[in-house]
């Protein structure tokens, strides 16, 4: 347990997407890193920090620009989806690398103040 807390304190989430990426970016990191194993936690100052989703494959990130549906939808599962998050109203998008510069964590924030952490587990 206390080793993944060094690893987190390693990540350096910083790198910003521009909006007008963001379709172009999900589709990338979808292709690039599909059935690979990802973790969801939800970052609410309010609420506490709840993980959903630990150890399961990535299948894809969907991005629907405002006017479309202005969401972000997370589906994981191998063959088919077996657990789906939504985003709605995005605001911003970050990525994190390790010390070698491979991107590893994801955070997306939305209109209501949450954050969203993927991480990519090591493959």
């Amino acid at each position: 347990m206390f080793k993944g807390i060094i690893m987190v304190s390693k990540i350096d989430i910083s790198k910003s997407v521009p909006r007008e990426r963001w379709g172009e970016f999900f589709d990338q990191f979808s292709s690039g890193n599909r059935g690979r194993h990802i973790s969801i936690e939800i970052i609410n100052s309010e609420l506490g920090d709840e993980e959903l989703i630990q150890n399961a494959p990535l299948m894809a990130m969907v991005y629907d620009r405002p006017g479309k549906g202005d969401d972000l939808l997370i589906e994981v599962g191998r063959d088919e989806v077996t657990y789906a998050h939504t985003i709605d109203s995005p605001t911003e998008v970050l990525t994190g690398q390790n010390s070698n510069g491979v991107m590893i964590a994801v955070r997306i924030s939305d209109a209501a103040g949450t954050k969203t952490l993927i991480q990519l587990q090591a493959s």
